[in-house]
């Protein structure tokens, strides 16, 4: 079993505004996406601060979100990478299964990557993720470059949404009936 010991809140600030988006969206009949919680049980407890000091991980855990948009499936996890090279040691082999998987239901999967030091997201189309997932299990690169990502996939800013990832799902689609 996989342990977690205090590494922060590690993307909970990308969290906040993936899931601020997700109730503007709802609110405005959009879409309908919940954040699916990490199943943890509690090792240690700070009897100070009642907060978890060390907890081990249940069971793997598929994506951070799961929901529809316009009556279509969609599953997506969302990442934050601080610099040009995105280490696919962050994804996990189970997420890429599920996510495959959920494909082939007719869903649409994804990844929102947050490029924190160019302060822009990032949709990451399966397809792409699966092509950089083969490169690595063929013996190549286990990371991407920001020069090898699909720019037109790069989020634009729109007012009152804070990561417009329906943009990216309608892109997304584009390119499927193409």
């Amino acid at each position: 079993m996989a342990t977690w010991k205090t590494r922060g809140l590690r993307g909970s600030t990308l969290e906040d505004m993936v899931n601020r988006t997700n109730e503007r969206y709802s609110e405005a009949g959009l879409c309908l996406v919940q954040k699916i919680p990490t199943p943890i049980t509690p090792i240690s407890i700070d009897p100070k601060t009642r907060h978890i000091t060390l907890a081990y991980f249940e069971q793997k855990s598929t994506v951070d979100y799961i929901g529809a948009a316009q009556g279509i499936p969609i599953a997506f996890d969302a990442k934050e990478c601080a610099k040009d090279t995105f280490t696919l040691a962050n994804i996990h082999e189970h997420q890429v299964a599920f996510m495959e998987m959920f494909e082939k239901q007719g869903g649409i999967a994804f990844f929102l990557i947050h490029y924190t030091h160019k302060d822009l997201y990032y949709y990451l189309r399966f397809i792409k993720l699966k092509e950089f997932w083969d490169r690595m299990n063929a013996g190549g690169r286990k990371s991407f470059t920001f020069d090898e990502i699909e720019t037109e996939f790069i989020l634009q800013n729109k007012p009152g949404i804070l990561v417009p990832y329906l943009d990216g799902i309608n892109k997304d689609l584009g390119l499927r009936e193409d």
